[in-house]
């Protein structure tokens, strides 16, 4: 993996749900407890070394945090699905790794559940142990909704709500956020930042660069389909244009559709 300046790139794992028997609505972006215990063998038998969100970025930022490790990945899950809890942790446990865990408050189980949780989904209590383990806990909005799509007020409301939220149950206010579904424009970053997040993570389906500013880091997808040896490749930064070139498409295409929306939206307010 070659960087620039002297700083080389790192991968950022994205998972979501790890489950032997997840919900149709999950399955494709889920793992199995299998697959990712091997998964994360793989990364101790590579000599990779996890690092959390905050610690990637404080010292991208050059904030004085300790250097970072030989070979330095980051382990992410997005959502907040109980078998996090249930099947990753006494995994992560086992290797000592540390890893981040971005929660759409809104779908934690407990006082501020708003039902839209896609599958089994942890509860506080859950998210705690969690955090005592070693598990940075980051933002992921209050409902999921797609950031870009949102007035300021709403989208402000959903950063908030969700920061407050985690402060109010953890006690330390998260540092770090993730875009749901990866969807962020320049008005989003600007809001997550003014919120107080230092740092955000997208997708990409690539690797994670300094250049890539604090707000806007890319993330690997890792899924069901994921073979081990696929697993290998991409964490090694190998073949990862063909490995993601179907996601690329899709996202490219999507992305011509939103903008249309977005501009038909505006049109539409410019008139009334």
């Amino acid at each position: 993996m070659n960087g620039r300046a002297g700083v080389p790139p790192v991968p950022v794992l994205m998972y979501h749900a790890v489950s032997a028997e997840p919900h149709e609505s999950t399955r494709e972006l889920s793992v199995t407890p299998e697959a990712f215990g091997e998964q994360m063998a793989v990364l101790k038998d590579r000599g990779f070394q996890p690092v959390t969100t905050a610690r990637l970025a404080g010292h991208w930022r050059g904030t004085g945090l300790p250097p970072l490790p030989a070979n330095p990945v980051l382990i992410t899950f997005d959502d907040g699905y109980e078998g996090v809890h249930r099947y990753a942790l006494p995994t992560l446990d086992h290797y000592g790794f540390p890893a981040t865990l971005f929660v759409s408050t809104g779908w934690i189980r407990g006082a501020h559940d708003t039902g839209g949780g896609l599958d089994t989904m942890l509860d506080w209590d859950q998210v705690r142990e969690l955090s005592a383990g070693g598990v940075e806990i980051g933002g992921h909005s209050h409902t999921h909704p797609q950031l870009d799509q949102l007035d300021d007020d709403t989208l402000w409301s959903e950063l908030i709500r969700c920061k407050e939220i985690v402060a109010a149950e953890l006690g330390s206010v998260p540092a770090s956020f993730a875009y749901p579904y990866g969807y962020s424009s320049h008005r989003v970053r600007t809001l997550v930042r003014a919120a107080g997040f230092t740092q955000a993570l997208a997708v990409g389906n690539d690797l994670a660069r300094r250049r890539q500013g604090p707000y806007a880091l890319r993330r690997l997808t890792v899924r069901r389909s994921t073979t081990t040896e696929e697993f290998e490749r991409i964490v090694q930064g190998r073949a990862i244009t063909r490995n993601f070139a179907r996601d690329r498409a899709l996202t490219k295409g999507y992305a011509m559709v939103r903008r249309a929306r977005q501009v038909r939206r505006k049109a539409i307010r410019t008139r009334v």
